[in-house]
């Protein structure tokens, strides 16, 4: 069978190949009720437009590049995060004809900005979606920068000004779950903080310490330990927090990966959850689901903020008026088993 074409689009929907190329190419000055004829058409025939085709005519690339921290880096990488992030990515290309290239990218490297830029001059697409922590990284901001391209930043964690940003509201929710154990009867409850180049994670020690001052509680340095996001800085942490002789009787880990960490160090010295220990983390990726007891967490959307930022890419290529510089998708907090009343 042929592959369809925009002819054919065009014939099944009663309207110019122009109005078609139109709504192809999200373009303004389209009837909402021509627009969706078309848009049932192209269901109906299963149409793809040429991309190369395109491109020659837009005289710029219908790609959009997501890059982000490379996993290969970590001992024990977190998957759900990259996934996540993925999901919502392709999806807005899907929608809008476009297609997403990723890009592992080790921020470490001395060559880490020549190699953006090289990538960048090759494929020519038609912005960058920068994950946390690259986010927040001049180096890495500004290498892109410097080719021109659009580039909409994730959860960059301070205030970006007039760039184009997506983020989720980090302190205040992280202040809303520690009021939240407070009201538990928990008087005594620790904070595992992420990597320090995660200025988003930072933020959400920040709403840790709000939320003790919020429910009139002290904040203390012995009740807070340095993780760095991974499985097996959760593990580290756990063991230190645990063993003192006034252990706390809630742990808040500032994401689900180092959260699981203290759930296997409390299983292995006998520690009940949430009997003795409640647990929440903050993410909510697949594993926090699948633990036992699942996880209380904060459900961050990642899927939904990496689709936002390709759309305002894919649609007016990062210059659309209608878009906000900067966009704050709420997280919302999800209570499972791993946490209860305070032990007498």
């Amino acid at each position: 069978m042929p592959k369809p074409t925009i002819f054919d689009v065009a014939k099944v929907a009663g309207v110019s190949i122009k109005t078609v190329s139109r709504v192809v190419n999200h373009e303004p000055n389209v009837r909402n009720t021509t627009r969706t004829r078309v848009e049932e058409a192209i269901a109906v025939l299963n149409y793809r437009p040429d991309q190369s085709a395109r491109n020659l005519a837009s005289r710029r690339s219908h790609l959009i590049g997501l890059i982000y921290d490379d996993p290969s880096v970590y001992d024990m990488p977190s998957g759900g995060y990259i996934l996540d992030m993925q999901q919502g990515a392709l999806k807005a290309c899907r929608s809008t004809f476009s297609e997403l290239l990723i890009y592992p990218c080790n921020f470490r490297e001395k060559k880490v900005g020549v190699k953006l830029k090289a990538l960048i001059e090759e494929t020519r697409p038609a912005g960058m979606i920068v994950a946390a922590p690259l986010s927040n990284m001049p180096k890495i901001v500004r290498a892109i920068e410097a080719t021109g391209t659009p580039c909409v930043r994730l959860s960059p964690g301070n205030d970006s000004g007039k760039k184009l940003t997506v983020s989720t509201n980090d302190r205040e929710v992280s202040a809303e779950m520690t009021r939240y154990l407070a009201g538990l009867g928990h008087k005594r409850i620790a904070f595992i903080t992420g990597d320090p180049d995660h200025k988003a994670v930072t933020n959400r020690f920040l709403g840790y310490q709000d939320g003790l001052k919020e429910s009139g509680l002290e904040f203390s340095e012995s009740l807070v330990a340095a993780g760095d996001n991974s499985f097996g800085s959760g593990e580290a942490c756990a063991e230190k927090l645990l063993k003192r002789k006034r252990r706390p009787t809630a742990i808040f880990a500032a994401n689900d990966d180092m959260a699981a960490g203290v759930l296997r160090v409390a299983n292995r010295l006998g520690i009940d959850i949430p009997a003795q220990l409640s647990l929440s983390g903050f993410d909510d990726i697949a594993l926090a689901r699948q633990v036992e007891p699942a996880l209380t967490t904060i459900r961050q959307p990642l899927v939904r903020m990496a689709e936002q930022a390709a759309l305002m890419l894919t649609k007016g290529n990062g210059n659309d008026k209608d878009l906000q510089d900067a966009q704050v998708i709420p997280a919302a907090m999800k209570i499972r088993e791993s946490t209860g009343p305070a032990p007498k």
